[in-house]
């Protein structure tokens, strides 16, 4: 899962088609948010090194406004800050926020997040665990998984 950038719904869409596009855009964005990274924010955490690798941390920090989680698609929704940064599902599930796009290509997070499910030894409902692993691995939770802006595995 990558960071995404999330506007107003119907305000004008920022140029993020490559890094220089991007740099421009948030230089002339008035305000911006993204979770906090020293809150753990992943999304927070990749997007400062983002701005270091575009050179314009320094320029940023005035008009940034840290959220301690994922919050930042809620602030776009109301107007409050111009571009927001966070991950599909915060934004999707954001009345009023607006997608975007993903970074350019040479700013996404790689490999970005696995997520894992495994069987605790000593567990006290070892068959509702393991039905649990079975399903969210099946075809049938793809597209569950989908509609929450993940990829399957």
């Amino acid at each position: 899962m990558i960071p995404l950038l999330a506007i107003r719904a119907g305000a004008s869409r920022p140029d993020i088609s490559s890094p220089e596009a991007l740099k421009r855009s948030l230089l002339a964005a008035k305000s911006v948010s993204y979770a906090d990274p020293a809150k753990g924010g992943a999304s927070g955490v990749h997007f400062v090194r983002v701005l270091e690798q575009l050179g314009i941390a320094d320029q940023m920090k005035p008009k940034t406004k840290l959220v301690p989680g994922p919050e930042a698609p809620d602030l776009a929704s109301r107007g409050e800050v111009e571009i927001a940064v966070a991950m599909v599902p915060e934004i999707l599930t954001v009345r009023g926020a607006e997608l975007v796009g993903p970074l350019p290509q040479e700013l996404q997070n790689k490999p970005g997040f696995t997520y894992v499910a495994g069987l605790m030894a000593g567990s006290a409902q070892p068959e509702a665990a393991k039905s649990l692993i079975q399903f969210i691995s099946s075809p049938e939770a793809d597209a569950v998984i989908k509609s929450k802006g993940l990829q399957p595995g």
